[in-house]
């Protein structure tokens, strides 16, 4: 199950993107072309493996679903190629090239607005050590809540076609 390494990666790349923002991602939305060889329900199950004690932990996982699309090198036509892909103009039937359906691509990150990072600066201790500061709140304050809910794929989104 290659997903989880997939996952494990968008994870590791997000949380170095959002690093200093100091705030939680909401959500995170992928684009992924239906030629790709990802099982978007496999996806949706390692990210919450993945994004477990990160940055993402809780975040909602959106997936945008790419047609595969090819072009007749001979008559210019753009179709669909279908799953499994034909890759051959069904009026000429010269190949077709492939102009999308693999992609695999960070679209979007959503941070939480001004909710911190759970383990960004605003967690710190004002001391910089760990301990409690006048508020009682500190660095140790014990583990975060479990994410609520399995990520969710966005079927409304999954329509948009790739230009």
């Amino acid at each position: 199950m290659h997903e989880l390494s997939i996952a494990v990666a968008v994870v590791e790349q997000v949380e170095e993107a959002v690093r200093d923002q100091g705030r939680a991602v909401e959500s995170l939305t992928l684009r992924i072309g239906e030629l790709a060889g990802v099982v978007p329900e496999a996806l949706e199950f390692s990210f919450g493996l993945a994004t477990e004690g990160t940055a993402l932990a809780g975040a909602r996982l959106l997936i945008e679903t790419v047609d595969a699309r090819g072009r007749c090198e001979g008559c210019g036509r753009e179709a669909r190629t279908g799953m499994p892909p034909v890759l051959w103009c069904a009026g000429c039937g010269a190949p077709l090239t492939l102009l999308g359906g693999r992609e695999l691509e960070i679209v979007r990150v959503t941070l939480a607005d001004g909710s911190p990072h759970p383990n960004g600066p605003a967690d710190a201790a004002p001391d910089g050590k760990g301990e409690p500061g006048p508020d009682g709140k500190g660095a140790d304050d014990g583990p975060r809540p479990a994410p609520s809910g399995p990520p969710v794929r966005d079927e409304e989104a999954s329509h948009v076609p790739h230009r």
